[in-house]
């Protein structure tokens, strides 16, 4: 009986910290991915600016202004591209 109190009171301190670990991770993880190289699995380098900042209203306002104009004068791809054909 005296082994089962330390052996209980490690894994109680043990499964409060790793939910503890949880918390702090999702906290981080909303903001450190914009600080993480690309190379290393963060932000491509075409990925739309976070709602809520400047750079994603003047974003969304040009979005809007591509989405109206007609389909023949927006972006088209090159002479014998396809859009489902990587950009090179």
């Amino acid at each position: 009986m005296s082994m089962r109190l330390p052996s209980s009171l490690f894994l109680i301190v043990l499964s409060a910290g790793l939910s503890g670990c949880g918390t702090v991770n999702e906290n981080l993880s909303a903001s450190m991915g914009d600080y993480v190289p690309q190379w290393a699995g963060g932000l491509p380098a075409d990925a739309p600016p976070r709602p809520g900042t400047p750079q994603y209203a003047a974003w969304m306002k040009e979005r809007e202004q591509k989405r109206l104009l007609p389909a023949a004068t927006r972006d088209q791809p090159k002479t014998g591209q396809s859009r489902l054909d990587p950009a090179q």
